[in-house]
């Protein structure tokens, strides 16, 4: 089987992309930041095809260049990239490392990996939504939609543009990188919503967990109790299905060259007080009463809420979406297990 580069393995996509290329029999190299990250790794896939290699800051230059020189390179994943609003400095820690982080992993590539076919990256909804069209109920969204804030808005702005712009021009970059460049492989994004699911990486404690699943750390130990709070984005999809589109964007040759909008379909937080409460009568006390206000659909009726189109990825990829209740079952289930260390 071809050998697989995975950046960010310890990332919450990327623990399942890694545990999907090993079950499929990929031998894999994978890049985290730290030692203590690196061991976790081995530790969790004892007797694996795998290696894992530090790479300290990817928007360094050449911070992939010695990884990628790895012989038999033929596909590479690149999830590295920052996820999270408690940064300070938004140019160097969260635009630098997602774009030049990009940039310089596809660049090294063209230089050193001849052998390397595809390149897969994870992008997100961010690169595809228009904030000011999120109320707008006649909206579809698809993978021809591209988000419209520029490098400006993503440093004077609030902490979700600065995602937004990350994730946005991280694509472009990798884009332009393919017209302009020219190299020998293709090029394949993933563009997934909120993504709700299990916790297979290492988590020290609740307060690490991603950010998508840190909705269900906050209803488990009681902050919705007063009122949910506001879906935000009203779009989901499970890790499960994530990690099958990356690696059936890798091993589909037709998936090559494409956009993919990885999503399942709309949700509100109400709707998941009473999965939860049915599946784990043991955190009832945790759980808001019925009738707490919040959470809900605008105007209460989903039919107020945008569209989406995902059927390229259902098609192209051949995914069969995880269910909504069973995503949340398994989401806090594993977040308890976590909880209860």
């Amino acid at each position: 089987m071809p050998k697989v580069l995975l950046t960010g393995g310890s990332g919450f996509i990327a623990t399942h992309i890694l545990e999907l290329l090993l079950k499929n029999g990929h031998e894999v190299v994978t890049t985290v930041r730290t030692e203590e990250k690196a061991k976790i790794i081995r530790d969790a896939h004892p007797g694996a095809k795998l290696s894992v290699v530090i790479v300290p800051d990817i928007a360094q230059p050449n911070a992939f260049d010695e990884v990628v020189q790895t012989p038999g390179l033929e596909y590479v994943q690149h999830t590295a990239s920052p996820f999270h609003f408690k940064f300070k400095d938004p140019k160097t820690e969260i635009l630098d490392p997602a774009i030049k982080g990009t940039t310089s992993i596809l660049e090294a590539i063209k230089k050193y990996a001849p052998g390397v076919k595809r390149v897969v990256i994870t992008s997100s909804f961010a690169a595809i939504l228009s904030a000011d069209k999120l109320g707008d109920a006649s909206k579809t969204w698809s993978e021809a939609d591209w988000n419209p804030n520029t490098y400006e808005d993503g440093i004077t702005g609030p902490p979700g543009t600065t995602y937004r712009v990350s994730k946005t021009l991280a694509e472009k970059a990798a884009w332009d990188f393919k017209e302009k460049e020219k190299p020998n492989f293709d090029i394949a994004t993933i563009n997934p919503p909120f993504v709700f699911g299990p916790v297979v990486h290492h988590l020290s404690s609740l307060a690490d967990i991603n950010t998508s699943n840190g909705n269900m750390v906050a209803l488990i130990v009681g902050r919705w109790k007063a009122e949910i709070p506001p879906t935000g984005v009203h779009l989901w999809v499970d890790v499960r299905d994530v990690a099958k589109a990356h690696v059936a964007a890798m091993e589909r040759p037709e998936a090559g060259g494409n956009r993919f909008f990885v999503t399942t379909g709309l949700f509100a937080n109400k709707e998941i007080v009473p999965i939860v409460r049915k599946h784990f009568p043991q955190i009832a006390d945790k759980l808001p009463e019925d009738g707490v206000q919040g959470g809900d659909y605008p105007g209460g009726s989903v039919d107020n809420v945008y569209k989406y189109d995902n059927s390229k990825a259902t098609k192209v990829l051949g995914i069969d979406w995880i269910p909504f209740e069973q995503s949340i079952v398994d989401t806090i289930g594993s977040v308890l297990k976590v909880g209860a260390k």
